[in-house]
């Protein structure tokens, strides 16, 4: 393509509106373009990378067994209310009407409407198992979208579906699901993990989430540092932290009270005593379906809790108000310990306490704190668990090597769903005994547009986008420098058709501008190679190049550049691997 007869509007600034550097450079590179709150248009330049991205995803999912088809958008009342999520799902759920006052939504999710068709289709075990995936535009009416594509209403997902006729063959359409996005995020060449994940309201006892990696991730993995011999990564909500090998059970002096005056918190308590955090005991209290829960772990660690709400199997977990810390200390917030606690029967101790003996915590009285706290001889706990989240010191539960925390943006999700949907929908089949038997379902998601923003916050500089090859609109970008030299001209057609020949995808830009207007748009649009064909460079015999990603400019011979060019292209490629 040539950009003459192209439509790329790229712009020198981003709008004021763009908070993070995908959003930014999105907007930049003449990508998209914004309609209204969390919804954009797609430009020429950067429908041919969401393209890319479906492309990859469609060969993949095809060549695991699973079959493309495309539902409607607009989905019935009706079907959510047999599934139960019509008045569940919330706001973000986009109900109306139409002429008839009939009730409708546009469809965020699909569970209901493959369930439908499905369930009227399987009779028999012989149909099963079936995998159905779509690739189709979805809508969320987000409170608050935010971040350009990281989180808009309006996107374009993959979504996909199996049926089983029992858990055996779920979980072998899960394993043939987890190898295939391993295989669409590598085939990608972006530098992802996959997850283990909290399910949530989902439920199923697998679920992984798979993740881009990138500084500006909003969020938290633990992964093991002994990648890829050790594959375990888990968001930090769900990483495990094993049990200490060995306790401290070294007797201690008699507990102390010690004046600690308007001192509340973990680090106002650690500087004004000269100790440092990790010997402060930090006491949480809580209320669990009403009743008062209090957690314990080292004033240096961050709670976990959604391991505290599972371990404590509750429906409601809240953080007491600062009138029922009043109640049940006897002293404001800030001076809550684990001894003499009136109204707390149930008090959960991280199992990391167990490593050391003789703590400092708060005395349940008003500007005061305890020294010299055992837990075997002053207070009564009520288990040792699991409850905080994982950091840099603690290690792979597969393996023993050390943990790294990394920050991810989360691009695909899959679950098992069980019999969430077949049995709230009556999607059954017979089996060989002619038995009526529930179908098993499971799920699985790829934010496709999202993939793309990932992709840029992964992978940018100071100058502009580095799309890796496979996502890239075009791979090639041929500049010209002086597009009134016949020389010039001549040497850039040359190369144009070869690399078209080739079935490369290449931009030509051939536009009347200032070459430092065609070299900022090339490092802006983030083309992973760049031939620069000047009268200059000509005289000496030569066609500069630069690699996108590696940053420094080389040169290929100019009457040799044809097979010259082929080395470089596999260079680039490499640069990728």
């Amino acid at each position: 393509m040539r950009w003459s007869s192209s439509y790329i509007p790229t712009l020198k600034e981003a709008p004021s509106e763009a908070e993070v550097i995908s959003h930014k450079l999105l907007l930049r590179a003449g990508m998209i373009r914004k309609l209204t709150s969390g919804i954009y248009s797609w430009l020429p330049f950067g429908l041919r990378a969401l393209n890319k991205a479906a492309n990859i995803v469609r060969q993949e999912m095809n060549a695991a067994g699973a079959q493309e088809i495309l539902m409607p958008t607009v989905q019935p009342a009706d079907l959510w209310q047999e599934s139960g999520r019509w008045q569940k799902y919330g706001k973000e759920l986009l109900r109306f009407k139409d002429r008839h006052e009939r009730d409708y939504c546009l469809g965020p999710t699909h569970e209901e409407v493959i369930t439908d068709l499905l369930r009227g289709e399987i009779r028999s075990y012989r149909q099963l198992p079936v995998n159905l995936y779509q690739i189709q535009t979805k809508f969320r009416d987000e409170i608050r979208p935010r971040f350009g594509l990281m989180r808009g209403r309006e996107f374009l997902m993959k979504d996909g579906y199996s049926f089983d006729c029992d858990n055996e063959g779920a979980e072998k359409s899960y394993k043939a699901m987890f190898e295939a996005y391993n295989k669409i995020f590598a085939n990608m060449a972006l530098n992802f993990r996959p997850v283990e994940a909290d399910s949530g309201a989902i439920g199923g006892n697998f679920s992984h989430e798979f993740m881009v990696l990138a500084e500006t991730g909003e969020d938290t993995i633990a992964a093991c540092t002994d990648w890829p011999n050790c594959t375990f990564a888990a968001n930090v909500e769900r990483c495990p932290i094993l049990p200490p090998e060995e306790t401290d059970g070294t007797p201690c002096p008699a507990m102390e009270e010690v004046a600690t005056p308007n001192k509340h918190t973990v680090e106002e308590v650690a500087e004004f005593l000269g100790v440092t955090p990790k010997h402060i005991l930090k006491t949480l209290l809580f209320m669990a379906d009403g009743k008062a829960v209090a957690a314990l772990l080292r004033g240096d660690r961050e709670l976990n809790l959604i391991k505290l709400k599972n371990l404590l199997d509750c429906d409601e977990l809240e953080f007491a108000t600062p009138e029922q810390v009043q109640k049940l200390t006897n002293a404001p917030v800030g001076f809550a310990g684990p001894h003499s606690l009136a109204g707390v029967e149930t008090i959960i101790a991280d199992h990391e306490l167990q490593t050391a003996n003789g703590w400092i915590a708060g005395a349940n009285k008003g500007d005061t704190h305890v020294r010299h706290l055992s837990f075997s001889r002053d207070c009564k706990i009520t288990r040792f668990a699991d409850i905080r989240n994982a950091e840099e010191d603690d290690v792979c539960p597969h393996c023993g090597k050390p943990l790294e925390l990394k920050k991810g943006i989360e691009v695909g999700h899959i679950f098992k769903l069980g019999t969430k949907y077949s049995e709230a929908m009556h999607a059954v089949y017979l089996d060989e005994n002619g038995k009526e038997n529930t179908i098993i379902m499971g799920c699985y998601g790829i934010g496709v547009s999202r993939v793309i923003a990932a992709c840029i916050e992964q992978n940018n500089d100071e100058n502009g986008i580095m799309f890796p090859p496979p996502l890239a609109p075009y791979e090639v970008i041929i500049i010209n420098l002086d597009p009134k030299s016949d020389a010039v001209n001549a040497k850039c057609e040359e190369l144009y058709e070869y690399i078209k020949s080739k079935n490369i995808d290449v931009l030509y830009d051939d536009r009347e501008e200032r070459p430092g207007v065609k070299f900022k748009d090339a490092d802006l649009i983030g083309i992973p190679l760049q031939l620069i064909v000047g009268g200059k460079g000509l005289d000496k015999g030569i066609v500069e190049s630069k690699i996108r990603k590696l940053g420094e400019k080389s040169s290929i011979n100019a009457d040799n550049c044809k097979e010259e060019f082929d080395a470089l292209y596999r260079q680039m490629l490499d640069a990728w691997k």
